[in-house]
């Protein structure tokens, strides 16, 4: 028997302006459930943890909670305003936490709650923040964007302590792997309609996939059926996977290209400047370059050859110098040694974490035209209502004020804008933050159709996975590990060297791990027998392992089972885990498959 809820809405609604932003919607929230929050910018996600958290109050419905529940938010941007350090912030409230218990979790995620509150970055005041939610002892935790601005180190943390916690919580995060690894049941808001399902968020495309063709079935009314196309046709469910599987297959290359040139023997032929196609291809050149602050080097006798159309991801903990080898590599601040030479005909454009701020009056032709109905996009001159579309604007918010659009969907509007300027250059710090999971997508294929070099900051470990070509990893201590790959090669690299396996020199300080690329997809043409008979079978196989999920997951629901029995918990956590890897290497084969039956 199911446990009765510690939080529900019945019947909720919320009316802004002149219309519902959703209304009748049904929630009811378990002691132990693990719920994704999914839903596009501008849906409403952040206003429905609100109304959840009883921030703010609906126009309709009846929330009930349970007497002693503690409901604890973790909102995407706090208010620091007044506070004179973050420990002012952190035991700021009537609920305040008790001031031991934020100082030891302060203490673990690694920030100094001493610090000026109107000067701390963004990193340090969401450690500040976290520090203060978690420190509440909360039975329900609300998170938006719990990683924002977190590093590696910080995310991993934030796991471990959820993977730990006993309460419940709701999350709302553009991190594909973070959601993977820790909910258990989603939340989908779409189009002012709330569905839940008791799948993890692993599953979610899947069902989105299978709720969106079931509603083009139904769809009896031609105009009807029209919108239900309309919108399938602008999310491109099964292009985009098509799409997106072509682009890995492309990414594979890339990399393998990468590690060859990686090798010792590409390394040195490359440093010795005889290889005129790939010198021609040379946009950024570091050689041996170190960079000091005071006695401690940050980074140390460096060397890497960036060519056009290499996607190079920078990974590391805050103030392990990322930002700093940035600026190294584009020309912005000089080495103490070593040289980096630039390609003269190098024109960047920068999008930073910071998101320069646009002016709220504005309307969305003016970001975008200058109040034109024209945009010139990299040389081609497009009507600003099909290029709206291609970031996934409703055409018709081409007259809507910035200020009246979610966080979410400015920073897709400043992307669109950027994404537009003449360049061969694209360096971004960040750019993750904010975003959606549709416009994820959209960006990994943004960046993947661009024709010039790309350099990423980013702690979005599914995004870096999908995205570069090269990685490099920085501990603190002036090493750059060169990896071809993306975050996960960087991980399996570390691991290795952790473990006193070999790793291949890159030359100089840095190290490149050339982990063998994964194999190349079968080229279109006819299938063999094997692949026929792979091909008929594994729907059904794929259906088999998406019903065994759905029994571990309802087992691992029971809120007492960790409490009772936690070594059959982690049993049935790894058995779940393996059952998802099956699945995912079952719909990658029918994928190629599929590719090529369609060749």
């Amino acid at each position: 028997m199911a446990a009765a809820p510690i939080l529900s809405w019945e019947g909720l609604g919320l009316n802004q302006g002149t219309s519902w932003l959703f209304r009748d919607l049904d929630i009811n929230i378990g002691p132990r459930d693990r719920l994704a929050l999914i839903g596009r910018n501008g849906a409403g996600k952040s206003t429905l943890l609100k109304l959840i958290g009883g921030q703010i109050e609906g126009d309709k419905g009846t929330r009930s909670i349970q007497p002693g529940i503690k409901v604890v938010t973790l909102e995407q941007d706090p208010f620091f305003t007044g506070f004179d350090t973050l420990m002012d912030f952190a035991l700021s409230g009537p609920d305040a936490p008790e001031r031991h218990e934020v100082e030891a979790i302060a203490g673990q995620l690694g920030i100094d709650l001493t610090r000026k509150a109107d000067s701390a970055s963004g990193g340090e005041r969401r450690r500040a923040a976290l520090a203060r939610a978690l420190a509440m002892d909360p039975d329900l935790l609300l998170l938006d964007e719990p990683t924002n601005h977190l590093d590696l180190a910080a995310i991993d943390w934030l796991e471990d302590w959820l993977q730990r916690y006993r309460g419940a919580f709701v999350v709302i995060s553009h991190d594909r792997t973070f959601l993977e690894r820790l909910t258990r049941a989603t939340l989908w808001l779409d189009r002012g309609a709330l569905r839940r399902k008791e799948i993890g968020f692993g599953g979610y495309e899947a069902w989105m996939e299978q709720v969106y063709a079931e509603e083009a079935r139904a769809a009896d009314k031609l105009d009807a059926k029209l919108k239900i196309e309309a919108h399938w046709l602008e999310r491109g469910v099964t292009a985009r996977r098509k799409r997106n599987m072509g682009r890995l297959e492309k990414l594979y290359e890339m990399r393998a290209q990468r590690a060859a040139m990686l090798s010792p023997q590409g390394t040195a032929k490359l440093a010795l400047g005889t290889d005129d196609d790939a010198k021609s291809k040379a946009v950024i050149v570091a050689d041996k370059v170190t960079k000091y602050f005071g006695d401690r080097p940050i980074i140390k006798d460096f060397s890497l050859r960036i060519t056009r159309k290499d996607r190079i991801g920078v990974v590391g903990a805050n103030g392990a110098g990322k930002t700093t080898l940035l600026k190294l590599l584009t020309g912005e601040l000089a080495p103490d040694s070593g040289t980096v030479t630039l390609a003269k005909t190098l024109s960047g454009v920068v999008i930073d974490q910071q998101r320069s701020l646009m002016a709220p009056d504005k309307r969305v032709r003016d970001v975008l035209a200058e109040g034109s109905d024209w945009i010139d996009v990299r040389g081609v001159r497009k009507h600003i209502h099909g290029y709206l579309k291609e970031f996934l604007f409703d055409p018709g918010l081409v007259e809507a004020r910035v200020g009246t659009l979610s966080g979410g969907e400015r920073s897709r509007l400043l992307l669109a804008r950027e994404f537009a300027r003449l360049s061969n250059l694209l360096v971004l710090d960040e750019p993750t933050n904010d975003l959606d999971l549709e416009t994820l997508d959209l960006l990994q294929e943004v960046i993947a159709d661009y024709d010039g070099t790309v350099l990423i900051v980013s702690h979005d470990r599914d995004f870096l996975d999908r995205t570069v070509t090269i990685t490099l990893g920085l501990d603190g201590s002036g090493r750059v590990d060169v990896v071809a790959g993306g975050y996960a090669d960087w991980e399996k690299m570390r691991k290795a060297r952790e473990a006193g396996k070999p790793v291949a020199k890159a030359g100089g300080a840095s190290e490149a791990a050339t982990p063998p690329p994964p194999p190349p997809p079968p080229k279109k043409g006819k299938l063999t027998y094997k692949d026929q008979r792979d091909y008929e079978l594994l729907p059904k196989r794929i259906e088999e392992l998406d019903a065994a999920i759905a029994r571990g997951e309802a087992q691992l629901a029971d809120p007492d089972l960790y409490a009772k029995d936690p070594k059959k918990f982690d049993a049935l956590m790894a058995a779940l885990e393996k059952v998802r890897a099956d699945k995912d290497a079952a719909e990658e084969r029918w994928l190629e498959l599929a590719e090529m039956a369609e060749g």
